[in-house]
């Protein structure tokens, strides 16, 4: 009977612990298949519906950046209409932001380069994939596996088609600070990014 106390406290600590520990780390919702993320940017919301079904890893990537608020701030560095929207890798200086270690390609998942759907940007390097992402303004068959790697589609636009539309029509230019074509004149800021509640 004497050792039962220490026993007991120990269960007691733990306990606490494993809840101060929950409320360090934000919710991530991993078991939901198919969470929402609200983009907030400076021409108005967009929410995509991600898919976690078909993309876990891309999907557990993403939403880590959007809960550690490390999308918060960076803008919208190539936009080509008719093609993709880029963000997710600069901030307003054009600095490039720190990224973690590059995901495997879940380009072959089945979800294809559709106009209004949401996928990983990438360098040559089929699994170099890490923080930046692009809208399809269009159906970028091209970019879906083939003989070679594709990019991976990991959710689609479900409001904001307008505010997608808005930023595909905007005026792009060379940027000399960036040194790269088809950089909006204008900057696009995302604000905040929001990983909605449940349904």
């Amino acid at each position: 009977m004497k050792y039962q106390f220490p026993k007991l406290l120990l269960i007691a600590i733990t306990f606490i612990f494993s809840q101060f520990s929950a409320l360090a780390k934000p919710d991530t919702q991993d078991s939901n298949l198919y969470p929402s993320v609200k983009i907030s940017t400076s021409m108005g919301d967009i929410v995509v519906e991600l898919n976690r079904r078909k993309a876990p890893i891309t999907v557990a990537n993403f939403i880590e950046y959007v809960v550690n608020g490390d999308y918060n701030g960076t803008v919208f560095h190539r936009v080509i209409d008719g093609f993709i929207a880029q963000s997710g890798g600069y901030d307003k200086n054009y600095e490039e932001l720190k990224k973690r270690e590059p995901i495997f390609n879940e380009s072959g998942n089945g979800l294809t380069n559709d106009r209004m759907t949401i996928a990983m940007a990438r360098m040559n390097d089929p699994h170099s994939a890490a923080r930046q992402f692009y809208f399809n303004l269009a159906d970028n068959q091209n970019l879906d596996p083939g003989r070679n790697w594709g990019y991976c589609v990991f959710g689609i636009v479900l409001e904001g088609e307008a505010v997608v539309e808005a930023i595909a029509k905007v005026e792009t230019n060379f940027n000399e600070t960036f040194g790269a074509a088809d950089v909006p004149v204008k900057q696009i800021t995302i604000n905040e990014m929001t990983l909605l509640p449940r349904p």
